[in-house]
C-alpha cells in the first residue's frame, strides 16, 4: 500500500479513537477506556497486509486494528454504548470486541492474544493453507507464562503466526525496565523466532517489516516476532492521572502532589529515607510521563503527514472525520 493509503487508514483509526474519547467524557461509555492513540502506524502497517481468511488476536486496545480491518464503526460504537444491537449484543464493551466475519477477537486478559493467535494460526494451517494469523500485545504480556509457551509452540509447530509486541516502556504507571529482566528481542530469538525491531511511529517501516514476516509465514516458513516501539499518547487509559498531572501541573498536579507530600509527612508508615525516595521516584515518573506526552514528535500521524502534501493529508483527515461522524450519528440513534 502507498503512503497515502496507509495515512488514510491511520487517520480513520485516530478519528475513531477521538470519537470514543468524546463519548467517554460525556459519560456515554462506562468504565475504563483503553485507547490506541499513538498505535495507528502499527495498526495500519500490519493490518493492511491481511486479507480474507487471515485472523487477528488482539489485546484490550484493539479498536485501531478493527477499524483498519473494516469492522463496521457504528456497530462497534453501539457495542461500547451497551446497546443490544451492538457488534456483540452490548456485552463485550471495548475490551472483548469480536467480529466473526473478520476472524478478529479482543481480550482483556494480558497475554491471552498469544494462545488465541496460535489457535487461529493452527486452524488456518489445517483449513486455509496460505492464510496467516497475527497476535498483538503489549510488552507486559511478554512476562506472562501463556505467551512464552505460545512462542515455543509456534516455533515447534511452525505456525503461520506473527507476534506483534507493542512496547511503550510502561507497565501502567511502572517503568517496564524495572519489572522485566533481559531483552525482549533476545527472549523471542531464544525460541528460534526471526526478530525485527522497528520504530512503531514510522508506518512505512512497520509496513515493510510486517510484509516480510507475513510473507514468510504464508510460505510455510514459520512464525515471526516484531517488536514495535510505540508511545501511548493518552497513557494506560483515558483520564490517566499521570498524564493529566504531567499536562496540567498547575491544576491536576497541585492536588496530586499535595496528597503525596501530606502522606510523606505523616508520622505513620516507613522511615524518612524511604518516603523521600518514593517522592523522588514519583517526580521522576511524572517527568518521564510529561516528556512522553502528546508531543508531535511522538505522534505517528505527524510523522506520516510530513511525507504527504498538506492538501492531500487534510483531505484524508476530513474524509476520516466525516465517516466517523456519520457512524456516531447512527450509533446515537440518528439516520446517518
Amino acid at each position: 500500500m502507498d503512503p497515502l493509503g496507509l495515512y488514510r487508514q491511520m487517520a480513520r483509526a485516530r478519528a475513531f479513537e477521538d470519537a470514543l474519547a468524546v463519548l467517554w467524557r460525556e459519560g456515554r461509555i462506562s468504565g475504563e477506556l483503553h485507547l490506541g492513540v499513538g498505535e495507528e502506524a502499527v495498526a495500519a502497517g500490519v493490518t493492511t497486509h491481511l486479507g480474507a481468511g487471515d485472523a487477528v488476536a488482539l489485546d484490550h486496545r484493539g479498536t485501531p486494528v478493527l477499524t483498519v480491518l473494516g469492522v463496521d464503526l457504528a456497530l462497534m460504537l453501539k457495542e461500547m454504548l451497551g446497546r443490544v444491537d451492538g457488534l456483540n449484543g452490548g456485552r463485550a464493551g471495548h475490551m472483548h470486541l469480536m467480529s466473526l466475519e473478520h476472524l478478529a477477537a479482543c481480550s482483556g486478559i494480558v497475554g491471552s492474544s498469544g494462545p488465541l493467535g496460535a489457535g487461529f494460526a493452527l486452524a488456518g494451517k489445517l483449513l486455509r493453507p496460505g492464510s496467516v494469523a497475527v497476535a498483538f500485545f503489549g510488552d507486559g504480556a511478554m512476562n506472562q507464562g501463556m505467551l512464552l509457551e505460545t512462542l515455543n509452540l509456534a516455533v515447534a509447530w511452525s505456525l503461520p503466526l506473527v507476534f506483534v509486541c507493542k512496547d511503550n516502556g510502561w507497565a501502567i504507571t511502572t517503568r517496564a525496565a524495572s519489572v522485566t529482566g533481559g531483552d525482549l528481542n533476545e527472549r523471542a530469538a531464544a525460541f528460534g523466532l526471526p526478530v525485527a525491531d522497528i520504530d512503531g511511529l514510522d508506518v512505512l517501516a512497520v509496513h515493510q517489516a510486517a510484509g516480510e514476516a507475513l510473507k514468510r509465514a504464508r510460505r510455510g516458513n514459520g512464525p515471526g516476532f516484531l517488536r514495535v516501539q510505540v508511545t501511548r499518547l493518552e497513557g494506560h487509559f483515558l483520564g490517566d492521572v499521570m498524564v493529566r498531572t504531567a499536562r496540567q501541573p498547575a491544576g491536576e498536579g497541585r492536588e496530586v502532589l499535595s496528597s503525596v507530600l501530606s502522606s510523606a509527612l505523616t508520622r505513620h508508615g516507613g522511615g524518612l529515607k524511604a518516603r523521600a525516595a518514593s517522592v523522588f521516584q514519583l517526580m521522576d515518573l511524572l517527568r518521564r510521563a510529561r516528556k512522553e506526552g502528546r508531543d508531535t514528535r511522538d505522534d505517528p500521524l505527524e510523522r506520516a503527514r510530513r511525507g504527504l502534501q498538506k492538501e492531500t493529508a487534510e483531505a484524508a483527515e476530513n474524509d476520516a472525520f466525516d465517516e466517523v461522524a456519520r457512524a456516531v450519528d447512527v450509533a446515537l440513534g440518528g439516520t446517518g
